[in-house]
């Protein structure tokens, strides 16, 4: 959401996938929403979200109605029959800069706040982004910060604890402690594409493995990582709500840019974006592990086989090539 504009008008954003992610239970509101008839084959992350709207208290939300899940407006159909308010915001097909400005315009008018107000709060936001970029920078270039790490700074600036004075002093004190530790690089070089994952452990475990994930496409893209003139340019760039084609031209060139040796694609099931997975894997030019997962939890013993299966499997063909190497050398 475009948190400028929320913030101008003098309200705390709060991002809902965080509020359901971090719940001390999660997998039981997930449950809760079954309950109440949702399909067991639909997206745990729509039915996370709406018993957390119910069980928060929560009257009124902001709901991506194009450009995000697919399920959104069934999601708003079912909050609505429960009596809560929604605001909706769409990104339009394509990212035409005339639809999507009058998309910020409206925004603006039913927060109260104006253009200019929203535009003066992106400008104030651009110092607390910094500290995002730099995190995601000692990712890529230092390693000092780890995927996990990553994934978790990046991911909370779609809120920034609905504080962004609070977001920046955390930042410093995190990045001060990071800047202190040994330099890392390691093989693979291991980047994740998709939407984030609802399972846990799932970047440690890769670094357990030896692999350093230097690169989180979708939060990457929640911290707004290019430097805009203007709110309309920010959320022109920004990639997660357009088409696939448009998410790939910023995944290769992180690809280059970050020295990607493979990929991963975390796929959620139900998801509408699974079938993105084909269009990824032929045009990212490394090799790609899909990994699907349905409900919050620890990543499950079958994940774990196939990420030690894929690693050893780029060791393997990292080491043969250098044997080539060697060989033609020794010819």
């Amino acid at each position: 959401m475009p948190i400028e504009v929320i913030l101008a008008a003098g309200r705390r954003p709060v991002d809902l996938n965080n509020l359901f992610i971090t719940h001390p239970q999660p997998g039981g509101l997930v449950e809760r929403a079954e309950q109440t008839g949702f399909p067991r084959n639909m997206c745990a992350w729509v039915k996370g979200i709406y018993t957390v709207v119910q069980t928060e208290g929560i009257h009124t939300v902001v709901a991506t109605t194009e450009g995000d899940c697919s399920n959104t407006r069934s999601l708003i159909e079912m909050l609505q029959m429960g009596g809560t308010g929604v605001i909706p915001f769409g990104y339009p097909y394509g990212g035409d800069e005339g639809l999507l400005d009058d998309q910020l315009q409206r925004f603006c008018r039913v927060f109260g706040a104006t253009m200019d107000e929203a535009e003066a709060k992106r400008r104030e936001l651009e110092t607390v982004r910094d500290r995002a970029r730099e995190i995601d920078r000692l990712t890529c270039e230092t390693g000092q910060v780890t995927g996990e790490e990553n994934h978790l700074w990046l991911i909370r600036c779609s809120d920034m604890f609905g504080d962004p004075a609070d977001y920046a002093r955390r930042a410093d004190k995190f990045l001060k402690e990071a800047r202190l530790r040994e330099c890392v690089d390691r093989f693979p070089r291991i980047g994740f594409v998709g939407i984030p994952p609802i399972c846990s452990g799932l970047f440690e475990f890769m670094e357990e493995q030896g692999a350093q994930v230097v690169f989180n496409e979708m939060q990457r893209q929640f911290s707004m990582p290019y430097r805009c003139k203007s709110l309309l340019e920010q959320y022109r760039r920004y990639t997660y709500p357009y088409d696939i084609f448009f998410r790939l031209e910023d995944i290769r060139q992180e690809v280059r840019r970050r020295r990607i040796d493979a990929l991963v694609h975390y796929v959620q099931s139900f998801c509408f974006r699974y079938v993105q997975d084909c269009i990824i894997r032929e045009r990212v030019g490394v090799p790609v592990l899909t990994l699907e997962c349905d409900r919050p939890g620890p990543i499950d013993s079958r994940a774990m086989t196939r990420i030690e299966a894929f690693l050893e499997m780029l060791r393997g063909v990292s080491g043969a090539a250098a044997e080539g190497v060697k060989g033609r050398h020794a010819v």
